[in-house]
């Protein structure tokens, strides 16, 4: 399989860039004392993530920005759609799950896929931190990245929204559902 193009156009960047913006500015509660200016000028330099952003924003992610890392002067930018990405779901968790299925394999994996595009799954940690900032995942679910100790007994976990709570459940490593992807998070 050839690789995909990491390199935007100046047109997917300026409307990528925009895209950010205009979120940045109605999500402000997502990251309180950060200003774009300064996001931006670090988005300037980052050809690869900036690649991952707009692949995250083309499979439906609407990456915003959720964190500053004052260590390492990187902006941390999580998947913030309403729901887990729309062009992301039906996966199951990662290859060993995939190769291990003998019928009805999904297209890809969760680890896979995260992998192609640049980006981390969400921990546990970070799926619960991005619920401060509304309700995610009401109507679906998204995996997260697994405890290797859960990994090697053939499961796998994932987390939603319901009854005003934040769940986080697990599941065979090799299920796969229309209702479930995986949220992504890229350090820029």
């Amino acid at each position: 399989m050839a690789k995909a193009k990491k390199s935007l156009s100046e047109v997917e960047r300026n409307e990528l860039l925009q895209t950010l913006k205009t979120r940045f500015g109605k999500n402000m509660k997502r990251h309180a004392g950060i200003e774009w200016g300064s996001v931006e000028k670090r988005l300037a330099s980052q050809g690869d993530n900036l690649w991952t952003l707009h692949e995250m924003e083309r499979t439906g992610g609407e990456p915003d920005v959720v964190e500053f890392d004052k260590g390492s002067g990187e902006y941390i930018f999580y998947d913030c759609s309403p729901e887990t990405p729309k062009e992301r779901r039906s996966l199951c968790y990662d290859r060993e799950a995939l190769d291990a299925r003998k019928e009805a394999k999904p297209a890809n994996s969760a680890l896979d896929m995260a992998d192609e595009i640049g980006v981390e799954l969400l921990t546990e940690e970070q799926y619960r931190a991005l619920q401060q900032f509304g309700p995610f995942d009401t109507k679906t679910s998204s995996w997260l990245k697994t405890p290797p100790e859960i990994r090697k007994l053939g499961g796998s976990i994932f987390g939603d929204y319901r009854y005003g709570t934040v769940f986080i459940y697990h599941n065979g490593a090799s299920s796969y559902y229309a209702s479930r992807g995986f949220r992504g998070a890229v350090r820029v």
